[in-house]
C-alpha cells in the first residue's frame, strides 16, 4: 500500500529528508506563500502546532511561486519572513510546484488521492491543505480559505486513534 512515507522533498537549509520520518505523526501538508492574502493563515498554522505538535501532530509547509509569484523570495528570505511575522517553528521545505510539468511528486500523489471540488486534481491556490494519518494515509483536502482553526475537530479525531 502506498503512502507519503515512500516520498522524500529537500528542505528549505537543501537537505533531503525522508517523509518517512514523520511516520506515526498526524501530517498537514500546505503549499504556503509569503505574499498572499491567506498568508496569515501562518499564524493559524502556528497555534495548532503549538497546541498539538507534543500529541503527535506536524505541519508540512511548502512554499510555491505559482500563483501570482506570490512567494518569490529565496529559501533565506521565505524562512527569514516567516521568523519575523509567525515566529512558526514547523518544516518550511525548499520551494516547490504543485501544478503542472513539474509538480512534486508528492503533491501528484496528494492531488490523486484527495481530489478538489469535482474531482479536480490541480491546486487552485496557496494554502491548500492535506491532512494525513498516522499510517500516512491522505484523509482529507481543505480549500485554501479553510482557517486552520476549522480543521482542529479532524486533527484531534486522528490524534486520539
Amino acid at each position: 500500500m502506498s503512502n507519503v512515507y515512500q516520498f522524500s522533498a529537500t528542505d528549505n537549509k537543501n537537505n533531503e529528508l525522508s517523509l518517512s520520518d514523520f511516520s506515526d505523526k498526524v501530517l498537514l501538508i500546505v503549499n504556503t506563500a509569503s505574499g498572499c492574502g491567506l498568508t496569515p493563515q501562518y499564524e493559524g498554522l502556528q497555534k495548532l502546532h503549538t497546541e498539538l505538535s507534543q500529541q503527535g501532530f506536524e505541519i508540512l509547509a511548502f512554499p510555491c511561486n505559482q500563483f501570482k509569484q506570490q512567494e518569490s523570495g529565496t529559501n533565506e528570505e521565505i524562512q527569514q519572513f516567516c521568523d519575523l511575522n509567525f515566529n512558526i517553528k514547523f518544516p518550511l521545505f525548499d520551494k516547490i510546484e504543485v501544478n503542472g510539468d513539474n509538480t512534486h511528486p508528492l503533491f501528484t500523489y496528494l492531488k490523486q488521492q484527495a481530489p478538489g471540488i469535482l474531482g479536480s486534481k490541480s491546486i487552485k491556490w496557496n494554502f491548500t491543505k492535506f491532512l494525513v494519518n498516522r499510517r500516512g494515509e491522505v484523509i482529507k483536502r481543505y480549500a485554501p480559505t479553510t482557517k486552520p482553526e476549522a480543521l482542529i475537530a479532524d486533527i484531534k479525531n486522528l490524534l486520539a486513534q
